[in-house]
């Protein structure tokens, strides 16, 4: 039987359509980049010390008055201490200290307004900065619990305009946040949309483009474009130093994607998983009319159109895919388990070091804008790398030559520090090539009635890092090089364990969970018949075919 990719090749790979799909689903990530990432300038700690109110606010005798302590090699007065004033006389200090009873006084050299002034989240609360930032993946890791599956039963179009509002409309409320707690609330909500809505969009490319031009739409629309919105951040934050004024900016053009709905269909491939024939018609048929070119009469032969209903819980099979079957059979589990353990690792790289870039020498808006650009490359160097290497060396290799330059840093001397964010960079460089193999390489090994719940489960799995990327990024205020021995350590085991996986280059993609591969060091298959057989009685009876299956593991 054809698989949907020769069904359609009438199309051609590369005609207005696909032009259309590939810019305007691109187009539709960009909010993503910014909405990410904008924490690192809405919770950037400025220099800060204690309110000093008997002084008058004139910074005479600061020497007297304040503390100092030694922060990443650098003497500084005190951010949370102050001594004690017993007096009215200036010289009426103790040498015992207090805490800053009176508040705080923040730097505006570099902001007028940040969440960390707005609620004082210095000293003891300190840890409430970071944590605002994995509420936000806390609420990405829920979108990913769920987007895949809702994906999966009620469309990828439905899902993907759903999430662009929740996102846009949640950030719009968030700007009038009257106290932390609030924000963080909204915030997960946002974070909530955010990563369904890029799940969805990734999922629907894939599906409407073709074999060739597949990877293209991962690498350069999808992620070039995320990284399109990265960067325009801190050319926003540069102007607008109001985290208030800042969060409006950039919510505001959420709104102009409405149109996009009557110019992007359902992916057909989902239609027919849900019998719904003569819609997935009429989308392919419409294709073929905007590339010009005139469609047989009968797009699908009998046997294809069953075939295609019996994969998906909207058919008469009697059977629900659920997560469970990402870990029915030996294959597939093996996959899975990978797939989330690279993709946690990985994700820990990409935002510890995105979310560090205001620690780092120089300017961060500079710092900022440096490290979107090098996404760009990566992404650019990531499509050149899929086109031509096997998936298992494209995701490893920049894996490796991101870990091993990131446990450099700590060999360069302290007047090099130039020579640090040089390194941190080409280590930025790598893990984030790897971040748009690795979902080319998941859309390629899972199966089509799981594919959306498998990407979302991966997707799932790197939230539980991202959640903890913020703290690592935290560490660096305290020890600059702390953060990139551990990036850089877990980023190379992970990159010795992605060699597992199997090969798809060249591959079809499966559309059964019994087509799945077993990994690379798995030499014996049991009979693709068998398999076949095993699932097809699952299917009928509900059964956990995985008890049935004796592929073997490593």
């Amino acid at each position: 039987m054809r698989d949907f990719d020769e069904i359609t090749s009438f199309l051609g790979e590369w005609g207005p359509f696909q032009r259309t799909i590939f810019f305007l689903l691109s187009i539709s990530i960009i909010p993503n980049g910014y909405v990410g990432m904008s924490m690192v300038f809405l919770a950037d700690i400025p220099p800060h010390r204690c309110k000093l109110p008997y002084l008058n606010g004139t910074g005479v005798h600061l020497n007297q008055s304040l503390p100092t302590q030694v922060i990443n090699g650098e003497i500084i007065y005190s951010r949370c201490s102050r001594y004690k004033w017993v007096n009215t006389s200036r010289t009426g200090f103790l040498n015992d200290t207090e805490s800053c009873l009176d508040g705080w006084e923040y730097s505006t050299e570099r902001y007028t307004s940040t969440i960390v002034t707005e609620w004082n989240l210095v000293c003891e609360e300190d840890w409430k900065a970071p944590f605002s930032s994995s509420i936000f993946f806390a609420g990405v890791l829920t979108g990913s619990v769920i987007s895949g599956q809702v994906s999966d039963r009620y469309g990828r179009k439905v899902v993907l305009f759903f999430t662009m509002a929740l996102q846009t409309v949640f950030s719009l409320i968030q700007v009038f946040s009257n106290s932390w707690e609030m924000f963080c609330v909204l915030y997960f909500v946002v974070g909530l949309g955010q990563i369904s809505n890029y799940v969805a969009a990734f999922v629907l490319g894939s599906e409407l483009l073709g074999k060739s031009s597949r990877i293209a739409y991962s690498t350069l629309g999808v992620c070039v474009f995320y990284a399109l919105g990265y960067i325009i951040l801190p050319l926003f934050a540069y102007f607008i130093r109001s985290w208030r004024m800042l969060l409006f900016v950039i919510s505001i053009p959420g709104l102009f994607y409405v149109p996009l709905w009557w110019f992007i269909p359902e992916s057909p491939r989902w239609l027919l998983s849900q019998s719904r024939v003569e819609e997935a018609e009429a989308i392919i048929r419409a294709a073929a009319k905007k590339n010009g070119i005139t469609p047989p009469e009968n797009i699908f032969k009998g046997e294809e159109i069953i075939a295609f209903m019996q994969l998906t819980s909207k058919v008469k099979s009697q059977h629900s895919y659920t997560y469970i079957d990402l870990i029915r059979t030996t294959n597939i589990r093996n996959v899975s388990i990978i797939n989330f353990i690279i993709w946690m690792i990985i994700t820990i790289g990409y935002f510890g070091l995105s979310l560090n870039t205001p620690n780092m020498i120089g300017d961060p808006y500079v710092n900022c804008f440096i490290s979107a650009a090098t996404e760009i490359a990566a992404y650019i160097s990531a499509w050149a790398i899929l086109k031509y290497t096997p998936r298992r060396i494209a995701l490893s290799f920049p894996l490796m030559l991101g870990g091993v330059v990131l446990l450099l840093i700590q060999l360069v001397p302290s007047n090099l520090q130039i020579l640090s964010t040089v390194l941190a960079m080409v280590g930025k460089f790598g893990i984030t090539a790897a971040f748009s193999i690795v979902y080319v390489f998941a859309a390629e090994l899972f199966p089509t009635v799981v594919r959306n719940m498998g990407v979302g489960a991966c997707s799932m799995a790197s939230r539980i890092g991202s959640v903890l990327s913020p703290y690592i990024a935290f560490i660096g205020t305290y020890n600059k090089i702390l953060p990139y021995i551990l990036m850089g350590s877990i980023t190379v085991v992970v990159s010795l364990l992605s060699l597992l996986l199997p090969e798809t280059q060249g591959q079809p993609l499966p559309e059964k969970i019994s087509q799945v591969p077993p990994l690379h060091c798995c030499c014996n298959r049991r009979d693709p018949t068998l398999e076949i057989g095993l699932e097809d009685i699952s299917i009928r009876n509900g059964k956990n075919s995985g008890q049935h299956n004796s592929s073997q593991g490593c």
